[in-house]
C-alpha cells in the first residue's frame, strides 16, 4: 500500500483515472461493458453527436471500456503509459492534454465521417451508426504530447510505437474509434510542441541507415500483425481488411450451412460452405498464421540490418500480392468466380480497397528492394544457399510424402481419390485457408490418418521455413578485417590506446579500422552487443572521430556499441555525443621513476622482500618462449591448480589466461626458489611509443597454494625496482579489479544512480566467488595512483542487454554445473573471501 501511495503521489491523475475506469465498469458491466442504454447515452460517434445531439459524448466516451479485456488493457495503459506521460508533463498539463485530445480526437473524426456521409463515401456510411467507448484516445494524445519532453531516443520511440500501433488498428480494423485515436495522437503531438519550453529538435541521434531500417522493419511488422487484427477484432472496415481476411482461419458454421440446405436452398455455395467447414482445426489455423510469423522474424532481422531478412520479406510480400490478386480476380487468368470490371462497380470504394490490399504488400516488397543497401550485414557464406536447398527439399519431400501416403490411404478419402487428384491438391496444402474459399473442394479426409496427412503437411513445411530463417539470421557475420593483426601491431608500436591497449591482440577480438587506417578499435560481439576491448588505438587527435565512426559501423550492423574500460579523459567525447557513462573500476598505476619503499606504509612490502631473501626465492624477468620446458610446465600446473580450487572457469575478455602468456612481446616475472621450483608468476603487457616500450601492465597472477606469504607483493615490488632502473619506463600499471573501486569513488549511496548501485551490488555479491574487492585492496598496498575507468553506451535502456553480454564475455563457457557452483558461492558467507588473505591474492 505504501508503494501504491508513493506511485499515486508521482502520478495522481493516472491512478485516479484508472480507479475511475474500474469503479464505473463495476457498476455498469464488468464483463461485457455498459448495457445498450448507457452506450447510447455516453458512447460517441456520428449518429450520437450529429443525429441525436449528445454533445457530452465527446468526452464521456473515454470513461468506459468495451468489455473485460478492454478494461484490463485500459487500466494498465492508464497506470503505465498515462503515468509516464504525467511524470514528463506534470499533472496540470496532463489533465489539459487529456481533456483536449479526447474532445478533438472524436470531433475531427466525426467531422470526417460527416463529410464522407454527405459525399456518399462507403466507409463513412457503414460506420455511421457505430458508437465508440475508448479510453485509449486521450492516453495516445497524452503520451504523444509527453514525447516532446522526453530525451531524443525515447522521443522517437514513443512516436514510432504509438503511431505504428494506432495505424495498424486503423488500416486493418477501421472502426471509428481507431480514427479518433489517430486524431487524438496528432492533437497531442501539436500540444506537446506548444508546451515545450525550448525549440523542438527533429534531428535523428543515430545514423540515417538505422532509422530507415527501423522504419522498414516496423512496416513489415505491420503487414505481419495487421491480418491478425482483422481476424480477431470485431470490426473489419479498414482499407487493408481484405488482405487480413485472406489469412483468417474462420470458416462457415456447419450448422448454418445445413440449415440453409434443409430449407431448400441447395445451391453450389451451400454445398461449398458445408465442405469448407471440414477444413477447420489446428492444421488450417497454423498454415494461416505461420506465414505471418515468417514476416515477423524477417522484421526482427531487418532491424538488425540483415540482408537475408530483406530478401525473405521481399519474397513473402510478393507472394501475398500475387495470391491476393489471384483471389480477388485482378489477374488475367484467375480462379475467381467473377471477372474484374472496374467500370461495372457500383461502389468505387470497393475497387480501391481491393486494389490497395493487393498493392500494399507489393509496395512493401518494392521499397525493400530499393533500400537493399541499407541492410549491409550478410549471413555466413553458404547460409542462404543452404536455406534455399533445405526449403525446396522439405517442400518436395513433404509433397512426395503427401502423394505416397495419400495414395496408400486413397480409400480413406471421401470420395476415393486418384493420384491425379492428390497431385492437383498438393499446392493447396501449403496455402492459407483464406485463399481457398473460392476453390471447390474435390475430396475430404475420412479418418484420423488421412486427416493428419491432409491438415499437417502445410504446417510442417512452414515450421521448417521459420526455423531455417532464424538459423540463417543467427549466423554471425564474418570479421570485418581478417588480416588486421599486423596492422594492429603496427599501430600499437606507434603508440596510443592507453595502458590496456595490448589486450586488443588477444584471440577472440575483431579489429576495426577507420577509413584513414590511422586508428583501430578491438571489439567482440556478444548477443548483439559490440564491446570494445580497450580504447581506440591511434593518434589522440583522431580518437573522437574514430569513436563516432565506430558507433555508426555498429549501428549499421545492428549492434549496440559499448566502449568498455576507458580512462575518464574520454568523458568529454561521450558527453558531446549524448551518451551515458558509468564507472566500472579504477586502474592502479605506479611511477617507477619515483619508486621508494621507505616509510611505515611500505612495511608489508619490505617484509615480503625480506621474507623472500631469507627463503632463497629470487625474481626472474623472462618471456614464455625463453622458458625451459620444466618451468613452462610448472606455470601450467600452477594455473591448473588455481582453476581446480575455484571450481569455476577462468574469467576471460579483459582478464588474460595461460594462452596470453605465449605472445613474444609479453614478459613474465617469476618467483623461483632455491630448488628451481616456480612459486608464483605474473605477466606484464607492454605499452609503446614510437616503437619503444614506455610502460608495462599487470595481467596474469598465479601462485602455488603452499607458497610463502607475500610472494605476489615480492614479485610486483621487484618488477617496479627493475623498471625504476630503466629511464624510458614511464608507468607500471597493476591494471584494475572489475566491480571494485575505492571508497567514495562511484559509491552507490542514496544519491547514486541506478547503474552505480547495480554495480556496487554485483561487486558485493560476487566478492565471495572471485574476490574482486580483495584484489583491489591488495593493489592499494603499493600506494598507486587511482585512475577511474568508465563504460560508455548510447542508451540506458540497453543496460540489461549490455550486462548480459558482459557476463557472457567474461564467462563464455559457463556450464550448468558451474552455474550451480556459482550460485552456491554467492550464498556462502564472507569466509570464502577470508580464506584468501589480501596479502596473497590468487587471481
Amino acid at each position: 500500500m505504501r508503494a501504491l501511495w508513493r506511485l499515486a503521489e508521482k502520478q495522481p491523475f493516472a491512478i485516479g483515472y484508472a480507479l475511475l475506469l474500474l469503479v464505473l465498469a463495476t457498476f455498469t458491466g464488468l464483463l461485457r461493458g455498459p448495457h445498450r442504454d448507457l452506450r447510447l447515452q455516453f458512447g460517441t460517434g456520428y449518429e450520437s453527436v450529429v443525429d441525436l445531439g449528445h454533445w457530452w459524448s465527446l468526452i464521456s466516451y473515454v470513461f468506459f471500456a468495451n468489455g473485460l479485456i478492454a478494461l484490463v488493457v485500459s487500466i494498465l495503459a492508464a497506470v503505465i503509459v498515462l503515468g509516464y506521460a504525467e511524470r514528463l508533463l506534470g499533472t496540470g498539463r496532463t489533465i489539459i492534454v487529456f481533456t483536449v485530445t479526447a474532445v478533438l480526437g472524436a470531433l475531427f473524426g466525426i467531422l470526417m465521417q460527416g463529410f464522407g456521409v454527405a459525399s456518399g463515401e462507403l466507409w463513412s456510411q457503414h460506420v455511421s451508426e457505430l458508437w465508440a467507448l475508448d479510453p485509449f484516445a486521450p492516453i495516445a494524445g497524452c503520451i504523444m504530447a509527453a514525447s516532446c519532453f522526453a530525451g531524443p531516443l525515447w522521443r522517437r520511440r514513443i512516436r514510432v510505437l504509438t503511431l505504428a500501433g494506432i495505424l495498424v488498428l486503423l488500416l486493418y480494423s477501421g472502426q471509428p474509434s481507431d480514427l479518433y485515436r489517430v486524431f487524438a495522437a496528432l492533437a497531442g503531438l501539436g500540444m506537446g510542441l506548444a508546451f515545450r519550453p525550448e525549440p523542438a529538435d527533429f534531428t535523428w541521434r543515430r545514423s540515417s541507415h538505422h532509422e530507415t531500417r527501423t522504419l522498414l522493419a516496423a512496416v513489415v511488422g505491420v503487414v505481419a500483425v495487421g491480418p491478425l487484427v482483422t481476424s480477431f477484432s470485431g470490426g473489419r472496415y479498414g482499407i487493408l481488411a481484405p488482405l487480413g481476411l485472406l489469412f483468417s482461419p474462420d470458416v462457415p458454421s456447419a450448422g448454418d450451412a445445413i440449415d440453409r440446405c434443409l430449407l431448400g436452398n441447395i445451391t453450389r455455395q451451400c454445398v461449398h460452405e458445408l465442405t469448407l467447414e471440414r477444413l477447420g482445426g489446428g492444421g488450417p489455423i497454423l498454415v494461416s498464421l505461420l506465414p505471418l510469423l515468417v514476416l515477423l522474424v524477417a522484421a526482427f532481422g531487418l532491424a538488425r540490418g540483415r540482408r537475408f531478412a530483406a530478401w525473405v520479406a521481399i519474397v513473402v510480400n510478393l507472394a501475398l500480392a500475387a495470391l491476393g490478386a489471384w483471389y480477388y480476380g485482378l489477374l488475367p487468368s484467375s480462379g475467381a468466380p467473377f471477372v474484374w470490371r472496374p467500370h461495372a462497380s457500383h461502389y468505387w470504394e470497393i475497387a480501391v480497397v481491393l486494389v490497395v490490399s493487393v498493392l500494399a504488400p507489393a509496395t512493401v516488397a518494392l521499397v525493400l528492394l530499393v533500400n537493399l543497401r541499407r541492410f549491409p550485414v550478410r549471413s555466413r557464406p553458404g547460409g542462404p544457399r543452404t536455406f534455399i536447398i533445405a526449403t525446396v527439399a522439405s517442400g518436395l519431400g513433404l509433397a512426395a510424402l503427401y502423394l505416397g501416403v495419400g495414395w496408400l490411404l486413397r480409400t480413406s478419402f471421401r470420395p476415393s481419390v486418384t493420384f491425379l487428384d492428390l497431385l492437383a491438391d498438393v499446392p493447396e496444402r501449403f496455402i492459407p485457408v483464406g485463399f481457398l474459399r473460392i476453390e471447390r473442394v474435390s475430396f475430404l479426409p475420412g479418418d484420423w490418418a488421412s486427416s493428419a496427412l491432409y491438415h499437417w503437411i502445410g504446417p510442417l513445411f512452414w515450421i521448417v521455413v521459420i526455423v531455417g530463417v532464424i538459423l540463417c539470421l543467427r549466423s554471425a557475420p564474418g570479421r570485418v578485417d581478417q588480416h588486421g593483426a599486423e596492422r594492429l601491431r603496427a599501430l600499437l608500436l606507434a603508440g596510443g590506446g592507453g595502458s590496456l591497449a595490448f589486450m586488443a591482440t588477444w584471440e577472440g577480438n575483431s579489429n576495426w579500422f577507420t577509413r584513414s587506417g590511422t586508428t583501430a578499435i578491438a571489439y567482440r560481439v556478444v548477443n548483439g552487443v559490440a564491446i570494445t576491448t580497450s580504447e581506440p588505438i591511434g593518434p589522440a587527435a583522431d580518437g573522437p572521430a574514430a569513436v563516432a565512426e565506430f558507433a555508426t559501423f555498429c549501428d549499421d550492423h545492428g549492434w549496440i556499441p559499448v566502449f568498455y574500460s576507458l580512462h575518464d579523459h574520454w568523458q568529454a567525447t561521450f558527453d558531446a555525443m549524448g551518451w551515458a557513462t558509468m564507472g566500472v573500476g579504477e586502474e592502479t598505476v605506479l611511477r617507477p621513476r619515483t619508486w621508494d619503499t621507505t616509510g611505515k606504509k611500505w612495511q608489508d612490502i619490505r617484509s615480503s622482500i625480506n621474507r623472500a631473501d631469507r627463503a632463497g626465492v629470487r625474481a626472474e624477468w623472462t618471456s614464455y618462449r625463453a622458458l625451459p620446458v620444466l618451468l613452462s610446465l610448472q606455470i601450467a600446473e600452477i594455473s591448473e591448480q588455481w582453476v581446480q580450487e575455484k571450481e569455476l572457469p577462468e574469467l576471460g575478455f579483459t582478464l588474460g589466461g595461460l594462452d596470453e602468456l605465449h605472445d613474444p612481446a609479453v614478459r613474465l616475472m617469476l618467483a623461483v626458489d632455491a630448488e628451481g621450483q616456480v612459486q608464483a608468476v605474473t605477466s606484464w603487457m607492454p605499452s609503446y611509443r614510437d616503437g619503444v616500450v614506455i610502460g608495462w601492465t599487470l595481467d596474469f597472477m598465479r601462485r602455488r597454494p603452499e607458497s610463502m606469504n607475500g610472494v605476489m607483493e615480492f614479485l610486483i615490488a621487484q618488477t617496479a625496482r627493475r623498471m625504476s632502473e630503466q629511464p624510458e619506463i614511464e608507468f607500471l600499471s597493476l591494471s584494475a579489479a572489475p566491480l571494485a573501486t575505492s571508497p567514495g569513488a562511484g559509491a552507490a549511496g542514496e544519491s547514486a544512480d541506478l547503474p552505480a548501485r547495480m554495480l556496487d551490488f554485483l561487486g558485493r555479491v560476487l566478492e565471495p566467488v572471485y574476490g574482486f574487492r580483495s584484489l583491489f585492496a591488495f593493489k592499494r598496498k603499493f600506494q598507486p595512483e587511482l585512475q577511474p575507468l568508465i563504460m560508455a553506451y548510447p542508451d540506458a535502456v540497453a543496460l540489461p542487454a549490455i550486462g548480459l553480454a558482459l557476463a557472457r564475455a567474461y564467462l563464455p563457457s559457463l556450464s550448468v554445473r558451474e552455474a550451480l557452483l556459482f550460485a552456491r558461492g554467492l550464498g556462502e558467507s564472507s569466509s570464502g573471501a577470508a580464506s584468501a588473505p589480501a596479502s596473497a591474492p590468487t587471481s
